[in-house]
């Protein structure tokens, strides 16, 4: 196995070992980053719809309702286990209009001009290819079909300063894919919007929107951070200083704790809506 099909594996294993926790502790940060690119793209009745990292299905569910009665969506994530959870929910919650698979984003191995929307949030920074993955996104769309990306912007300045804590101890692999340096297509709309036109997109626009994480205190964040992607880099922090970088992180939170007595983190989140 390469370089890429290495990472894809380790992206796999994460998630397959974060599936029951995932975006399920009480914490909004996920879902409604989920709810705003549903209502961006406004699915309609009848429509069939592509969740690109479907993972426990916040954009997949809001598909689901939004594209019912008539409609059908697929979801597809690298992590069986993510994919085994939301097929449980789903039938939980009566969905039959549903099919999961699991499969790689940069291969989904699905038919041409095949659905009026394609979604995928958060997802397109951890694929090795970008501009491969998004063009065969793209490429699934039919004529006027619609494609809606979620990607990270800017954080507040103590938000940036607690994951810098981290910094020192990660592996190439690991750095933030909030942006992946400047040169990186993440690391503007201007440039991210250009990827999507070169990937064969009629028209494209962006919006930037701030999105809070709220928490009583900082046991509360790192039990967040333990539930999410960031646990990788908890991971690629030696034993013996992990409660070292939790205490500095705790001085630092601090800072950012209001006059209502809770932590507020600022996350800039762009969406990005193109057609084809």
């Amino acid at each position: 196995m390469g370089d890429d099909g290495d990472r894809q594996a380790g992206v796999a294993r994460l998630f397959d070992q974060l599936a029951e926790v995932y975006d399920q502790g009480g914490v909004p940060f996920f879902r409604p980053i989920a709810g705003r690119l549903v209502a961006l793209l406004a699915p309609q009745p009848d429509e069939e719809a592509l969740d690109v990292g479907c993972g426990r299905g916040a954009v997949t569910l809001r598909l689901c309702d939004a594209v019912a009665p008539g409609g059908r969506v697929v979801g597809v994530d690298l992590s069986a286990a993510m994919v085994e959870l939301l097929r449980r929910d789903a039938s939980r919650n009566g969905v039959t209009d549903l099919d999961l698979l699991v499969g790689d984003a940069a291969d989904v191995g699905l038919a041409p001009s095949s659905f009026d929307l394609v979604t995928a949030s958060l997802v397109l920074f951890f694929s090795p290819d970008p501009a491969a993955t998004l063009t065969q996104w793209v490429s699934l769309l039919k004529p006027g079909g619609r494609i809606g990306l979620t990607t990270f912007g800017g954080r507040d300045a103590v938000w940036s300063e607690v994951d810098d804590l981290f910094t020192p101890h990660l592996p190439p692999a690991l750095l933030d894919p909030r942006t992946t340096g400047v040169d990186s297509p993440f690391a503007s709309t201007a440039g991210l919007e250009a990827l999507v036109v070169r990937c064969g997109a009629a028209t494209v626009r962006s919006r930037l929107e701030r999105v809070e994480l709220t928490l009583p205190d900082a046991a509360a964040w790192r039990a967040w951070t333990m539930s999410v992607g960031q646990r990788a880099m908890w991971a690629a922090v030696p034993e013996t200083e992990r409660e070292s970088l939790f205490a500095a992180a705790t001085t630092l939170l601090e800072r950012a704790r209001g006059g209502d007595g809770l932590i507020r983190l600022g996350q800039d989140v762009r969406y990005t809506v193109a057609s084809r």
